[in-house]
């Protein structure tokens, strides 16, 4: 054989492995979704003459899929390990309140900020106690906390809003770089850190362990509840992150913030290609069931549909996700 012969066969075959990468963060999202995000945009592109004007894209669009975008990646995480978490939308209109009352009296933005993800953290901590050292189904304890959760919130503000007076708050959520405004930055950043953390490192690899046999994972050597703590923790550290976000856009907080929210959250999760047996996902993929949720509310904006229509449009989503899932692991071969 030929050294010309040699150096085209390793060509072809960094070419292919080139390929084989390129395709690998696609391979669970699945065709579908991608042909409907196609099909979604010329439908409402030929509807209406807004939909594709800058300011949309980056206002209707961007700014409107940040809070359950930020949220859905936490929540990817906690499907993936076979877990569960309702409790999101109530902990980040309690992370929000804490925001708007440590900013109100003095405190610096950055410490508000955390005080906010500290109070998710600290709720997604209690999440994995009960869900791993309690043995108690998660949608039961996460449904349960998003009671407590948003019951506490209301008492302690009795049902009010706070108004943000941190001008560094409000400027936040108005400002933008290159263009694109600063919170959708900040969903980037959610997305882009723990995409490259999940595949690469031990805790996204004991995610999916324990997402796809918690039993061979604990015979395996994995302490499954500590990691539970650690899993159900970034989910609830991102939903006050979710929390901060929604108080920097509206400028105030309440306690019945982001009320049903968990609806779209989990809706983005499985039309990502998560599924709901756990041990199979990519924040990829979340990512595109986020922006097929959102350019579905978008649209439906801009035709002057109703709003209980995209309630509709959202739940339908749903079920056909979960009924894909389950099509996709079955066949759909049992009677």
């Amino acid at each position: 054989m030929t050294t010309q012969n040699v150096s085209a066969n390793g060509r072809t075959a960094i070419g292919q492995q080139l390929v084989r990468w390129g395709r690998r963060p696609f391979h669970d999202i699945g065709g579908g979704l991608l042909i409907a995000l196609v099909i979604e945009i010329i439908v409402f592109w030929s509807l209406s003459p807004n939909f594709l004007t800058f300011n949309n894209i980056t206002d209707g669009i961007g700014r409107g899929m940040v809070v359950i975008g930020i949220m859905a990646v936490g929540q990817t995480i906690v499907i993936i390990a076979g877990g569960f978490d309702l409790s999101v939308g109530a902990v980040s209109a309690a992370a929000a309140i804490t925001a708007a009352s440590l900013s109100n009296s003095g405190a610096p933005f950055l410490v508000a900020v955390l005080g906010a993800m500290g109070v998710g953290l600290g709720v997604g901590i209690v999440n994995g106690l009960i869900t791993g050292y309690g043995r108690i189904n998660p949608l039961i304890t996460t449904l349960g906390m998003l009671s407590i959760v948003r019951g506490l919130a209301q008492l302690l503000t009795g049902g009010r809003e706070k108004v943000i007076d941190s001008r560094t708050f409000l400027d936040l959520g108005i400002n933008d770089t290159f263009g694109i405004p600063n919170i959708v930055w900040i969903l980037f950043a959610c997305f882009a850190f723990f995409g490259f953390l999940i595949p690469r490192t031990k805790f996204g690899r004991y995610v999916y362990a324990i997402g796809s046999n918690d039993r061979a994972a604990r015979l395996a050597g994995v302490r499954i509840n500590r990691w539970r703590l650690v899993i159900y923790g970034a989910s609830g550290m991102l939903a006050g992150l979710a929390g901060v976000v929604t108080t920097v856009r509206l400028g105030t907080a309440a306690p019945n913030f982001n009320t049903g929210s968990e609806l779209a959250v989990i809706t983005a999760v499985i039309l990502g290609g998560t599924s709901l047996q756990g041990g199979k996902g990519r924040l990829l993929g979340t990512f595109f069931g986020l922006l097929f949720i959102q350019i579905l509310r978008n649209g439906l904006v801009l035709l002057s549909v109703r709003s209980f229509w995209q309630l509709i449009a959202i739940g339908t989503s749903l079920i056909a996700a979960v009924l894909y899932d389950e099509w996709r692991r079955t066949g759909l071969t049992r009677g």
